[in-house]
């Protein structure tokens, strides 16, 4: 564009526009038409396949169907559970742990809390929704009840911390 100025007075002419400058500006709509396309069709196919991919995203009303496990009870001497528990990655469980105030016990599991989805923990009553726990201890008789999302496959061990004994120990088995 130029300006011409003639006294006071400016005057402006229309911008010189070349044959190579209307393919530049055509060729910029081209590319923004087909890039934006290209942005529509990758949200479309991106948003079907994490509908279809996994049957555990597509499933819903997940935290409803729990399955209640075998309560665990803390109590001096006695063993922790009779055998281990089997669960499968991807399922909903509640399991409840009764101290009968036998003695001030506590339930360590670092590995298991930390290859589950802790839900919540309801304690007489109040829900706590943990980002993470390492441990549970009872100091008078009382009950907790852990529901959770098992999300790795393996083994994993909630035991009365500083004991080696097989009875002082629950063992969960996480099939995929």
């Amino acid at each position: 564009m130029r300006a011409v100025a003639t006294g006071y007075n400016v005057t402006t002419t229309a911008p010189e526009i070349g044959p190579d400058d209307v393919r530049t500006k055509n060729e910029r709509k081209r590319k923004t038409m087909r890039l934006t396309t290209l942005l529509k069709l990758l949200a479309v196919t991106l948003s079907a396949a994490i509908s279809l991919a996994s049957p555990s995203l597509a499933q819903s009303g997940l935290l409803k169907k729990k399955t209640k496990l075998d309560p665990i009870t803390l109590s001096a001497g006695k063993p922790l559970a009779d055998k281990p528990y089997e669960l499968e990655a991807g399922k909903y469980y509640s399991l409840a742990i009764k101290a009968d105030g036998s003695q001030e016990i506590a339930l360590a599991g670092p590995e298991f809390f930390r290859n589950m989805w802790i839900n919540e923990v309801v304690i007489n009553d109040i829900e706590i929704r943990p980002l993470g726990i390492d441990s549970l201890e009872f100091d008078a008789a009382g009950e907790a009840t852990i529901s959770f999302i098992p999300i790795r496959p393996g083994s994993f061990i909630l035991q009365i911390p500083k004991t080696t004994g097989e009875t002082q120990r629950a063992i969960f088995n996480v099939k995929g």
